[in-house]
């Protein structure tokens, strides 16, 4: 990849910082996945998945009242900036419960919990706030390929992280660890790591992005005024934008359909289904992990490609359909390698899904304001994702196998945004780039 922007080097002005943005990405992002991997296995471990359901839910409520103001800080202060702090905010609350985790040689469930919330909230004021840089430092003929290779760094490095939560959440056996869901030797005898100790391996990392970030130096290629109106003001100004372009609102509510069944199914779905559907453990829900990335890594590397010749629109229909299939099986096959094979496709739809999106967004919505823009799209995508959780958390999906009807119930909801797509698709292909 580093290569490639080599050779491209007179064409992107800001190409030392954007491969800035991708070295602290992918440093983060490693330990990060672990982390957030090792959570949810650590409830089911616990058997306390209905309690990690609540604590999901609590977070998403959180999210919903701090996603508004992330948009405002995107679109008010210096993006540079916003990242710095935000990495250094998680790196100091990460590192002080992994400390108190090894004086008091454990962690409680709040305090684990308390982990994913912050991470989750920082992922909410990370990535839009990368994506509104990143079309603020790059040349607009960049965008779709930019979107692309950020999710296939993103996804290599979830690639590792799911390597290494097989190897640190179960340890290896007589040096034998789940590699793709294939036992591989590895010739090392490795004991399983307590999470406080995964937590330890995150903070040194959120330290080494912060001074890779701290380095980048940039010329802003969008001009930006600046904003001092209030919080409710800023949302309401990105609202007002919206409705104005209701249908590029539509696509951009209906688009993050498959971004809402990801996170459930990521984050609290699979490994619940792992443990109670497959019988298995941990080091299976880490590989499915790296199934899922694989999936997205391939979207990264050729859905520009693949859906060339189609409008974006279109495209995502296709991929939301493919979504309804993938978990239609999940619900009808419990098999292991059924499982990661649908992952590895889940990973691939969220992941086009996204890069299309951000290219369609990033030529539809002026810079000035997209982080507020986009914060309404979050929010409509939290409210699913609290609906949802809500319903999952019910003592019914976790009677028995009774995990494979919340499949079915997320494939109807993305039915329905398959007939919004379809309904408003002559509109969104009508729609002209905006001229910053």
């Amino acid at each position: 990849m580093f290569i490639y922007f080599q050779q491209i080097k007179y064409s992107l002005k800001n190409l030392s910082t954007i491969i800035l943005l991708f070295i602290a990405n992918s440093i983060s992002g490693v330990a990060q996945g672990i982390s957030m991997i090792a959570i949810p296995w650590f409830f089911v471990k616990q058997d306390a998945t209905e309690t990690f359901g609540l604590f999901y839910i609590v977070t998403n409520i959180l999210c919903f009242f701090w996603v508004p103001y992330c948009g405002t800080l995107i679109d008010r202060f210096n993006r540079k900036n916003i990242l710095l702090i935000s990495t250094l905010i998680s790196g100091i609350f990460l590192g002080s419960v992994s400390v108190f985790g090894f004086y008091n040689d454990g962690l409680s469930m709040t305090m684990v919990a308390s982990i994913f919330t912050m991470t989750f909230l920082n992922y909410n004021i990370h990535y839009p706030n990368l994506y509104a840089f990143i079309q603020e430092i790059c040349e607009k003929e960049w965008y779709g390929r930019i979107a692309s290779f950020i999710e296939i760094q993103g996804q290599v490095t979830s690639v590792l992280a799911g390597a290494g939560a097989a190897m640190l959440l179960e340890g290896t056996d007589n040096g034998i660890i789940n590699l793709f869901g294939l036992r591989i030797n590895i010739g090392i005898d490795i004991p399983a790591w307590q999470i406080h100790e995964i937590f330890a391996l995150d903070t040194l990392t959120y330290i080494l992005a912060f001074v890779c970030i701290l380095f980048m130096k940039f010329q802003p290629l969008k001009k930006r005024k600046k904003e001092l109106k209030s919080v409710l003001e800023q949302l309401k100004i990105g609202y007002q934008y919206l409705k104005e372009h209701a249908t590029v609102f539509i696509f951009g509510v209906a688009s993050y359909s498959i971004f809402v069944v990801t996170l459930i199914c990521n984050f609290y779905l699979a490994a619940v289904y792992v443990e109670q559907q497959l019988n298995m453990g941990g080091n299976v829900y880490a590989a499915s992990e790296m199934y899922y990335s694989v999936g997205a890594i391939f979207a990264g590397v050729a859905i520009q490609s693949i859906f060339r010749k189609i409008r974006i629109p279109l495209a995502i229909i296709i991929l939301t359909i493919l979504t309804v299939l993938l978990l239609c099986s999940l619900a009808w096959f419990a098999h292991e390698f059924i499982f990661y094979i649908m992952i590895g496709i889940l990973g691939l739809t969220n992941a086009g899904t996204r890069v299309l999106r951000v290219t369609f967004l990033f030529s539809h919505v002026h810079n000035h304001v997209y982080g507020r823009a986009n914060s309404i799209f979050i929010l409509t995508n939290i409210a699913f994702r609290i609906l949802f959780l809500s319903i999952f958390a019910m003592a019914f999906f976790h009677e028995s196998n009774h995990i494979i009807y919340s499949f079915l119930v997320l494939a109807v909801f993305l039915l329905l945004t398959v007939f919004v797509l379809v309904k408003n698709y002559s509109k969104m292909i009508l729609l002209k780039p905006i001229e910053e």
